[in-house]
């Protein structure tokens, strides 16, 4: 599914986010706290965005991974347009399940994941691989979508979501595999706020924050590892 719309998939982020996609990614490359040195991996990177951003920082090697080959081809062939050489030199990108990092205990200083962890099939699971492959004292960042609570924006984004997006992105797309239908269905289907909230700190996680941006649309989670 996700490979069907790898081709397109920067285009409808942009176009269906009205461009906060990447404002969203560059609060959580913020709250991450990368320090020169660091090491970060970027679970379920799809195209690279993220990755990308974590590349601009003082971080000294940047993993992208995701389950999805095509998606990881669409990263590959951008590392060189968009970023310095200096910058591309930091990244490399692997094919690989969120459920089994193929990564020893305690190997990166930062771990990543931008909407993926409602699509991982069993989230606990993958909570206590970040925790196992983080450092003590890593730091963890999850963005995830959400719903508003408040009128009228709940209202709005529940039709431009249910009904708008699905049918313009898949248009765009030329889907038919459905993906631009699954996509806000997991959002209404996935853990609540104070629910995910719980299952971080259940994985053995401390400091656990969590903010809501863009009128709650988005929510950025963050932890240290203990």
């Amino acid at each position: 599914m996700f490979g069907a719309i790898a081709g397109s998939y920067d285009l409808n982020n942009r176009l269906h986010s009205f461009g906060r996609d990447q404002a969203w990614r560059r609060h959580a490359v913020a709250a991450a706290g990368i320090k020169p040195g660091d090491r970060v991996l970027d679970v379920a990177c799809g195209t690279g965005d993220l990755t990308e951003w974590f590349a601009r920082t003082g971080a000294v090697e940047v993993i992208g991974l995701d389950f999805t080959r095509a998606m990881l081809d669409v990263a590959r062939t951008k590392r060189p347009q968009n970023l310095t050489e200096e910058q591309a030199a930091k990244v490399s990108y692997i094919e690989g399940d969120a459920m089994a990092l193929p990564f020893e205990n305690e190997s990166f200083d930062a771990l990543s994941i931008a909407f993926g962890i409602r699509n991982v099939a069993e989230p606990a699971k993958a909570l206590a691989e970040f925790r196992r492959v983080l450092k003590p004292g890593g730091r963890l960042v999850v963005l995830e979508f959400d719903r508003p609570g408040w009128f009228p924006m709940k209202q709005l984004n529940d039709f431009y979501c249910g009904w708008v997006m699905p049918r313009t992105a898949s248009l765009i797309a030329r889907d038919r595999s459905g993906a631009y239908r699954y996509l806000p269905k997991s959002v209404g289907t996935f853990l609540r706020r104070d629910q995910m909230e719980k299952a971080i700190t259940g994985a053995g996680f401390a400091r656990v924050n969590s903010r809501a941006l863009t009128f709650g649309i988005c929510i950025c989670y963050s932890a240290a590892r203990v």
